[in-house]
Order: structure tokens, then sequence, then C-alpha cells
């Protein structure tokens, strides 16, 4: 079993920042990748950031410039600093990995179970 737990959110102005944390336990061999989506009302959900295990990243374009992923290996654990913060950044956001639970093992992907973001104009 593997559980991504994620954390950070909150209610921000316009203009302000915050920091996702996805910390991700259990049976874990590697994190092949892991990234961030979002979801506002009544939109689909949308890639916002990822990290891929060779420490690649990418961004909607949305975001670019004003969001950052990283990651600390020692902690399972994957962050997206979010500044610069606007009011249609409101949505739900997910963590989400692609995880390897021994050498051999198939890659499998688990989800967080969302954290809100809320910015106010």
């Amino acid at each position: 079993q593997v559980q991504l737990v994620e954390s950070g959110g909150g209610l921000v102005q316009a203009g302000g920042s915050l920091t996702l944390s996805c910390a991700a336990s259990g049976t874990i061999f590697s994190i092949n990748a892991m990234d961030w989506h979002r979801q506002a009302p009544g939109k689909q959900r949308e890639l916002v950031a990822i990290m891929t295990s060779g420490g690649g990243t990418g961004y909607a374009d949305s975001v670019k410039g004003r969001f950052t992923v990283s990651r600390d290996n020692t902690k399972n654990t994957v962050y997206l600093q979010m500044n610069s913060l606007k009011p249609e950044d409101t949505a739900v956001y997910y963590c989400h990995a692609k995880v390897q639970q021994s050498h051999y093992g198939y890659e499998y992907d688990y989800w967080g179970q969302g954290t809100q973001v809320t910015v106010s104009s």
C-alpha cells in the first residue's frame, strides 16, 4: 500500500504565496515521477507541474514563472511553491505519483486526497 498525504492548502490574498506538500509513505522502492494537478469548480482537472525521477520539471503555461516544484528524496516528499497567486489559481490541488514497490515491480499510479487553495482578490 502507498499513501499520498497532502498539506499546505489554505486561503490567501492575490499576490500571496503558499507551499503545498505531498508525502508518500508505505512500501516504496522508487518514485519515478510526482506531479501536481488542480481542479476548479466546473472545470476539468489539469496538470500544473511535474517532477521526474531525474529531476526534470515542467509547468503549465498558466503557472510557469510563478510556481516551482521541488522534492526531498529522503522524505519521499514533493513540494509546490506557489508565488504571485491569482484568483484563477483557486482550485483543489492533487498530488500524483508513479511508484515502484520493488526493483522489477510494476509502476502504479497513486493520488492524494486533494487540498483546497483559495485566492481572494
